[in-house]
């Protein structure tokens, strides 16, 4: 029996609004079962909206460039019954851009692609807000504040209206949001003067290639972290000579075909341990900055590299789970990236991010912290070095090590401290049982 079959956008995982970067069907059009009928994109992955249903399409309900949400309409088909999926909206959307998830590493650590930040949507609020001191009284209508409170903009700031005796007008709140808008554009924000354009085809031959939404985003982030959290790097060396000898004993007891460990497992739980000895690391300092939000909850994000930018998927409840099973869940992320399939729930709840450079190499580098998270740990290549145990050189296994904190929430002393827990944790895992 033939009917009318709604397609619409299943659960996303909280996302309020999703950008419709293509549509690939219009009416008319044949499709299959589980065919890709568009392209979405949020602030964190870009995404294949697969159809729920198999027959002709009659009406697309989207263009490109809207904005949708869970449940919004994307297309109408006339399918039979039996062509039609009854999970559409408990099957995951596919991500357009595959991301590359970490395979296992030489020398006990991950070779997860350099990492960085989740990428978050720049709010214009900040500038919105600054500038005229709230020294007058605003004459708006409530309608008229509401729309302000929409865009981000305290009417306070605004010296005068174009209304009758100064009121407010919606007009007023738009040329102030222009105005300040290309004041921050010009003065590159917060008042730092921008990077001039050059016409760099005067001097060859050049090509202009759009960034994507997440890299887009991802340097917002970056650049709105480095203005407003004062942060330090810690760099240090753990010897993991023991730990990986554990590890390949592990592994060589395993049949042929049957899941490896990988360093970063042992990494984690180190990380995790010192984060229990240390709360401050397994928190988040509130908006106003007056209070430490400190997290009963340890999940640790992992930064993987992607076609498209970087995201971070992360592990949840570590300190209830053992080396086996975190394998396992990585690699169950993992395969969940291969194939498309990570969302941006599958990103979000991070306490603190391992952020890995694993086989391409380095000495070491200065992560930048994934706020509203308040340090990152970041990992290069381990390699052999001479080292003096106080009667002769021996050669051990050392792993480079960088911590990035918030220096707002953790001083120098802790910074160190945290470190000094993290080595001892990874030179001797026994420790990991206390």
């Amino acid at each position: 029996m033939t009917r009318l079959h709604e397609i619409k956008v299943p659960d996303v995982g909280n996302v309020a609004e999703i950008d419709v970067v293509e549509v690939l069907i219009q009416p008319g059009d044949i499709v299959a079962l589980e065919q890709t009928v568009a392209t979405l994109e949020t602030d964190k992955a870009s995404m294949d909206l697969p159809s729920s249903a198999a027959g002709t399409v009659q009406q697309v309900h989207i263009k490109a460039g809207d904005k949708v949400s869970e449940g919004s309409l994307i297309a109408t088909v006339l399918a039979n019954d039996e062509q039609v999926s009854s999970a559409q909206s408990d099957r995951p959307i596919e991500q357009a851009s595959t991301p590359i998830a970490s395979p296992p590493v030489e020398a006990a650590v991950s070779k997860t692609p350099e990492p960085i930040s989740p990428p978050v949507e720049q709010p214009v609020t900040e500038l919105l807000q600054a500038g005229i001191p709230a020294t007058h009284k605003a004459h708006a209508s409530p309608s008229v504040r509401l729309f302000a409170r929409e865009l981000g903009v305290d009417v306070v700031k605004i010296k005068t209206g174009s209304g009758r005796k100064g009121r407010i007008l919606k007009d007023d709140v738009k040329n102030f949001v222009k105005k300040v808008m290309s004041e921050g554009v010009a003065t590159g924000g917060a008042g730092i003067p921008g990077i001039p354009a050059v016409d760099f085809s005067l001097f060859g031959d050049t090509e202009i290639q759009k960034l994507s939404k997440i890299k887009r985003l991802t340097g917002q982030n970056l650049g709105r972290v480095l203005l407003n959290l004062p942060m330090v790097t810690y760099h240090d060396e753990a010897d993991i000579t023991d730990l990986e000898a554990f590890r390949n004993a592990l592994n060589a007891e395993k049949a042929s075909g049957e899941l490896k460990i990988t360093g970063l497992m042992f990494i984690i739980k180190a990380l995790v341990a010192a984060m229990q000895q240390f709360p401050s690391f397994n928190a988040s300092l509130s908006a106003d900055g007056e209070n430490l939000i400190l997290k009963k909850y340890f999940n640790i994000g992992i930064a993987v590299d992607t076609p498209n930018g970087l995201v971070v998927p992360v592990l949840r409840n570590v300190n209830n789970k053992s080396i086996t099973e975190l394998a396992v869940e990585l690699a169950e992320k993992s395969d969940k990236a291969r194939q498309g399939k990570l969302l941006p729930a599958d990103m979000q709840g991070g306490c603190l991010t391992i952020s890995s450079l694993g086989g391409i190499g380095g000495m070491a580098f200065t992560p930048i912290v994934n706020a509203p998270e308040v340090a990152i740990l970041g990992v290069t290549r381990a390699k052999m070095q001479a080292v003096w145990d106080g009667k002769e050189f021996m050669p051990r296994l050392m792993l480079p090590l960088d911590l990035t904190y918030d220096h707002r929430v953790i001083d120098g002393a802790e910074g160190a401290r945290f470190m000094a827990v993290v080595k001892q944790n990874l030179s001797d895992i026994r420790r990991l049982l206390l």
